[in-house]
């Protein structure tokens, strides 16, 4: 069963979201033989504040 964990700065929709989830899943069932059943994916958002490049925050660089 693969697993896959994806960490996202927030922000994305639902639909760019989906779209995400479609596309991992299709690799997973392409490049491994998994069944699609058995492929799990999740996103774990952060706040831009809560992720530093170099010292300065996301929300702080825009990002």
């Amino acid at each position: 069963m693969p697993l896959v964990h994806i960490t996202l700065l927030e922000g994305r929709t639902p639909e760019q979201k989906r779209a995400a989830l479609t596309e991992v899943t299709r690799a997973l069932e392409r490049t491994l033989g998994a069944k699609p059943e058995a492929i799990r994916v999740w996103f774990t958002e952060l706040p831009k504040t809560d992720l530093a490049i170099g010292g300065v925050t996301a929300a702080e660089l825009g990002k």
